[in-house]
């Protein structure tokens, strides 16, 4: 009888550790690997075959504490971060972060991460706007903001504006020491020093990956744009943001791309220097009732091609898509991808998960460029 209420015990406290583990790596930035659960199964056998025989159950209990200290030694070892994201995030909330951790960027920033196509979708609305993104290795950030005060105070909606959020606070100040680690030769103080070397981007393990700033403009066109374009001044003098100069485009570790709000016509009127790009209508680039003005959208003036999926192609029933979904997606794909412009579906179905995974599946199968994700780790699993 003791040794069952043990055993139940033991198996109790090992999964409710297991789980507990699990939640604290995710915070740091990275779950843990098949060894440790590995030996997490290990000393649960361990343990529980010493409670096989009551007579050694004091003793089984004994070893099993024993068990359990030198496995919390050499698993929170694992949790010792990595690279600067990961103390970024584990650091965060503490006093001095994450400003302090921003003030000096080794060259392991970002060692060990592998970038992923994935968007993270609101990333302001996140515990760690960006550096969450980053630390699971996203390619693009979705930044909402709205003109107030003469600055970009970011948010979703107006209730959750504060003066100490903006645009620069949370995104453009982390980027700057952030890319000029990267690149220990950029000058600082003034315009790229080699234009002939191509400039890194955040990631090490993939310098020519570019980080997408999805900015969605809440207030008007017209009086937004111009503080927008201010702001990324330091960006564009270094020639870190992607740019199309009258003759073609010219990638860098930034591209900014202006959705919500944004107006197309403005962005286009200058024909010689723009960096902000648009992001075009998926819906409107394919089908007879493709409007005559779709053909204005090329890789010259946008990069994403957006839509929602929900009110686009419609719901799932019985947990698939039927075969006119099918035709529609292709068909959407397809015309974005003639125009150069990458596919983005927002408003895909976040649960069950089962489904969420099925829509991806399909979605990343049949060629979209990015998956528009609120789950981080849930996507960083998928790809």
């Amino acid at each position: 009888m003791h040794s069952r209420v043990l055993r139940v015990l033991v198996q109790g406290l090992i999964r409710r550790y297991a789980a507990a583990s699990t939640v604290v790596t995710r915070a740091v930035g990275f779950v843990a690997t098949d060894a440790a659960t590995g030996i997490s199964q290990s000393m649960e056998q361990f343990c529980l075959g010493w409670l096989e025989d009551p007579a050694s159950a004091v003793d089984g209990v004994e070893n099993c504490l024993v068990a359990a200290l030198i496995y919390l030694v050499f698993h929170f070892r694992g949790l010792i971060p990595k690279n600067d994201i990961q103390r970024i995030l584990a650091t965060s909330g503490t006093p001095g972060s994450p400003s302090e951790a921003q003030a000096q960027r080794p060259a392991s920033f970002s060692r060990g991460i592998v970038p992923i196509p994935c968007h993270s979708h609101n990333d302001e609305e996140r515990p760690v706007p960006l550096y969450d993104a980053l630390g699971v290795g996203c390619t693009s950030v979705e930044a909402d903001f709205w003109l107030q005060g003469g600055d970009l105070l970011v948010g979703h909606s107006k209730d959750s504006l504060k003066p100490s959020r903006t645009l620069r606070s949370l995104y453009i100040d982390p980027l700057s020491p952030i890319l000029g680690h990267q690149n220990p030769a950029l000058n600082l103080t003034g315009s790229h020093a080699n234009e002939s070397a191509p400039l890194s981007g955040v990631y090490t393990s993939s310098p020519s990956t570019s980080l997408t700033l999805l900015v969605d403009l809440k207030t008007s066109s017209a009086d937004t744009l111009p503080v927008l374009t201010q702001q990324l001044s330091p960006f564009r003098s270094q020639g870190l943001v992607t740019h199309f100069d009258g003759y073609g485009v010219t990638g860098g570790p930034i591209t900014v791309v202006g959705t919500g709000h944004t107006d197309f016509r403005a962005l286009v009127s200058n024909t010689t220097y723009r960096d902000i790009f648009f992001d075009a209508l998926l819906d409107q680039l394919w089908g007879e009732d493709t409007p005559g003005n779709a053909t204005a959208y090329t890789a010259d003036n946008s990069y994403y091609a957006s839509t929602s999926f929900a009110a686009a192609i419609g719901g799932t029933w019985l947990g698939g898509l039927a075969p006119r979904q099918m035709y529609k997606i292709r068909g959407q794909i397809k015309g974005a991808h003639e125009r150069g412009l990458k596919v983005r579906y927002w408003v895909t179905p976040g649960w069950p998960r089962g489904l969420r995974n099925h829509v991806w599946d399909v979605l990343w199968k049949e060629g979209a460029d990015v998956l528009n994700v609120d789950d981080l780790v849930g996507a960083r699993d998928f790809l």
